[in-house]
């Protein structure tokens, strides 16, 4: 049931907290009804003495009481010669402090917003203010209108009031011409407005339905949508069906859009496999690009070093191990090829193969540097070998733009990387084009070494690079097959392998590191997780709470993350009166949950804990705690692994709750102890993967929660989403 709408009218009394960045506001609203009324939302540059006229539903906070949540706003200048001069006084106006504002309102009363905004050089007959400093507050007192009116016309189609600021802060006085030129801007970098409410508002402003600025942008949409599917190019006949429908215009128009996007190079248009396809331009500059450069590295073979099987055995005698023929195959390959795939399920000696060539390049006198696509990832690649290693972000050094803000890597093709050698754990995680700017940035006889396993669930962002690479039959590949003595005894490794030959694990054991719980509903499922990991496991075997990691394949249903993190909050982070909380959408964030980030964020600032250094950027897929919640300055301080960052209200979008998540989002990283949910939920996510993905997180214990008939049936689900990539064909058209 929907909250009920209210509406008040008022004056601000105090501006309680404001993110100048996007306009989120705390404010108190004085209605002349009793005390202030809190109202939070979006309200950029709103002062204290203006008049507001808001609309909202009232929610109440465990800490502050009751509030407004604000759904629309509307301004209204201040009237009366009180409201004023409070507004004048709150430093609103550039150049007008508390004494100019009473000496403003002496002399003009009731009309000196009038005066300021029409008759700004009558300022000048006040002491004090000179005919510069009369325009100085004009300008100020326009710009400052110039927003609200621009906020509250967007709002009028429900646009949201923090794209008012994204937009002025670019176009300023001329925010609303953009608009009305070509409203489709909004849904491009840097603006990401939703598509169908941009569309509804450029119609409803009496755009035409077949206008090209229309037809345009939905075909952009479209392959900007498709890309969050994992497809780097969309087949030129499918995009003119599901254009032409989005769209509900013929296709010949969209055709016409196509092929005049292309002339603007604004699409790029290849043919693959028989496919016409139509590209982003920077997917098919990347896929271009990577396929020029993985083949010129497999061209260039370094020079083969002297006593290569001596020095091999050397490190096997020092590090008192023999290599099987596999690992010491990859070895060698590693010491005769630029590019190199190392690939193999769990338990088939990928860590001693890296530590392997790790060792080899030393002797060599490489300089070699490590990397993984997430943080957790490379935690773990440092802790396999007990050598440095960074995110693939943090290895290219990100900074801003000059020119347009946008985030960009130091390290390129013009500032290359300073090493001898690059190896990368976790491949499959790393889409094309995070593979694009890492290999750009390479020396041209760097080597590069690609570690991982083809058959865990492909990268979240666009493309399939590693499986194409591998699958192309291009570049030099050793696949570790043999599962060694060791890993044999663990059913974790066993069972998975069980998985990714489509044969049902072992369920009955008792005494392994493998267990299945059956459940006969929903309510039973997560009934027994929780109990799981707020008892059982800590109190029977000794895993702590926050070395327990609960993986569900969907968001959603009954047995999804959403519910699951609200069930496990409650029991292992309860609220108490000395736990700071704040609400957001349908979870409250209270000090001590495990949070994650879900989407790159290259600006956020980060201290490292313990020690000096500092640092920007916390990336999607990163977990951390949240240490406390200060509801004065509005902001959370969270601590991720070994560093410090400190978060306002308005970025409480880029969190989502971590005591449960989702198979997609524990990619990479692997935990003492994980308890899978397997119960019911869309076929797309109950598949081999998925089931193949969860069991491999696991480094002690796996406990699977559900129904025996769910894994089976994920264990028959093979069927994969095919993702449009051109990456294999290219290299293989080459071969020809």
């Amino acid at each position: 049931m929907e909250a009920e709408l209210v509406q008040l009218e008022g004056s601000v009394s105090a501006v309680v907290f404001q993110n100048r960045e996007n306009g989120y506001s705390v404010i108190r609203l004085n209605t002349g009804a009793g005390d202030p009324v809190t109202v939070v939302g979006i309200l950029p540059d709103t002062n204290v003495g203006e008049r507001l006229r808001v609309q909202g539903s009232w929610t109440e906070h465990s800490t502050y009481g009751r509030q407004l949540e604000l759904q629309s706003a509307e301004r209204l200048l201040p009237e009366s010669r009180i409201e004023i001069l409070a507004y004048l006084s709150s430093h609103a106006i550039r150049g007008i402090g508390p004494k100019i504002a009473a000496r403003i309102v002496d002399r003009f009363g009731a009309e000196t917003l009038n005066i300021i905004e029409r008759e700004p050089l009558r300022l000048a007959e006040i002491t004090g203010i000179s005919q510069a400093k009369a325009e100085e507050i004009h300008e100020s007192f326009q710009a400052q209108q110039g927003l609200r009116r621009l906020a509250e016309y967007l709002g009028t189609y429900q646009l949201p009031s923090d794209l008012a600021v994204r937009i002025y802060r670019t176009y300023g006085e001329l925010s609303e011409m953009a608009i009305r030129d070509n409203p489709y801007f909004l849904t491009e970098e840097p603006f990401d407005a939703d598509f169908g409410r941009v569309d509804s508002f450029a119609l409803a402003e009496g755009l035409d339905g077949a206008d090209e600025r229309r037809v345009d942008a939905g075909i952009l949409y479209e392959l900007r949508f498709n890309t969050t599917g994992g497809h780097v190019f969309v087949p030129k006949e499918q995009l003119l069906l599901i254009t032409s429908e989005f769209l509900r215009l013929d296709r010949s128009l969209i055709e016409a859009g196509i092929d005049r996007l292309a002339e603007q190079e604004r699409v790029l248009l290849d043919s693959i496999a028989g496919l016409e396809a139509v590209y982003l331009p920077e997917y098919g500059r990347a896929e271009r690009y990577l396929t020029e450069r993985f083949l010129e590295m497999t061209d260039r073979c370094p020079t083969l070093p002297a006593n290569l099987a001596k020095t091999v055995a050397d490190i096997e005698a020092e590090e008192r191990i023999s290599y099987a023929e596999l690992q010491r195959q990859a070895i060698y390959a590693a010491a005769s090829e630029q590019l190199l795939l190392v690939t193999g399920g769990p338990g088939t000696g990928k860590t001693t193969t890296l530590r392997g060539i790790l060792d080899l390049y030393d002797r060599l006198h490489l300089r070699t540097l490590l990397a993984a696509p997430t943080g957790r990832a490379a935690k773990r690649l440092t802790e396999l070998t007990g050598r440095d290693a960074s995110t693939i972000h943090r290895l290219l050094e990100v900074d801003v733009s000059p020119e347009d803000g946008q985030m960009i890597f130091v390290h390129n093709a013009h500032n290359p990387l300073t090493c001898d050698a690059v190896i990368v754990d976790e491949t499959s995680m790393v889409d094309l084009l995070l593979m694009y700017d890492l290999v750009q940035a390479l020396p041209p006889k760097t080597r590069l070494i690609l570690v991982g396993d083809p058959d865990q669930l492909p990268s979240v962002g666009a493309g399939n690079v590693f499986s194409d690479l591998i699958r192309s039959q291009r570049i030099p590949t050793v696949r570790l097959t043999e599962i060694f003595r060791q890993a044999r005894e663990s059913l974790i490794v066993m069972n998975a392998h069980r998985v990714n030959r489509g044969e049902l694990p072992e369920l009955g054991a008792r005494d392994r590191d493998f267990f299945f719980l059956q459940r006969s509903s929903g309510e039973a499922v997560c009934s027994t997780i929780t109990d799981l990991c707020s008892r059982r496991l800590p109190e029977r075997m000794g895993i702590p709470a926050e070395e327990i990691q609960v993986l569900s394949p969907t968001r959603k249903t009954e047995t999804g993350t959403r519910l699951l993190n609200r069930m496990l909050q409650q029991a292992l982070n309860p609220p108490a009166p000395e736990k700071h909380e704040k609400a957001f959408g349908d979870y409250i964030y209270r000090e001590g949950d495990r949070v994650m980030q879900i989407r790159n964020n290259y600006d956020i600032i980060w201290h490292r804990l313990g020690a000096n250094g500092m640092g920007s950027g916390i990336f999607n897929g990163d977990v951390g705690v949240i240490q406390s919640i200060d509801p004065a300055a509005q902001n959370l301080t969270i601590h991720f692994d070994d560093r410090e960052a400190v978060y306002t209200y308005d970025m409480l979008p880029q969190l989502e709750p971590a005591f449960a998540m989702t198979v997609h989002k524990s990619q990479g990283s692997e935990y003492r102890a994980v308890v899978l949910c397997a119960w019911k939920g869309t076929p797309l996510l109950l598949s081999r993967s998925i089931l193949y993905t969860a069991i491999t997180r696991a480094r002690e214990l796996l406990i699977v929660v559900g129904d025996q008939g769910v894994v089976e049936y994920m264990v028959q689900n093979n069927k994969k989403q095919k993702r449009f990539s051109g990456l294999k064909w290219r290299l293989r058209k080459a071969e020809s």
